[in-house]
């Protein structure tokens, strides 16, 4: 398994959004969406803030496939669905970093309907 560097941890941790496109059955890449981003040791995690029926969230269970770009860092990834034990570490991530926002959204990106939306962002290898 690919891991990421400690660079690509920290740049992607220090930027603000994610950009992220799912890779469609047929191979081929969806739209971009920007969406929020939090490090939880040295995985990343992103979630839909809409929850399940959001349609960026739906496109990324075809192949669980996708590429992110952030921080300068650009990468072909696994979306793995996370595991409930992280979710309130993932929770305080996302206060952590976005509490500058206002009450709701925070509120919303850390609801029950987002954090079963809850992935770890996991690098592929070149050649996969």
């Amino acid at each position: 398994m690919t891991t990421w560097t400690s660079d690509e941890l920290d740049s992607i941790e220090h930027a603000e959004e994610l950009e992220i496109a799912s890779r469609r059955r047929s191979g081929a890449l969806s739209s971009w969406r920007t969406i929020w981003v939090v490090r939880v040791e040295n995985d990343i995690y992103v979630r839909s803030v809409n929850g399940p029926g959001s349609r960026w969230y739906r496109g990324t269970r075809a192949r669980r496939e996708g590429r992110v770009q952030a921080g300068g860092v650009g990468k072909d990834v696994t979306l793995v669905d996370a595991d409930e034990e992280i979710a309130d570490a993932v929770d305080a991530a996302y206060r952590d970093k976005y509490g500058h926002h206002a009450a709701y959204i925070i509120k919303a990106i850390t609801s029950p309907e987002a954090s079963s939306t809850t992935m770890r962002l996991d690098p592929r290898s070149e050649d996969a």
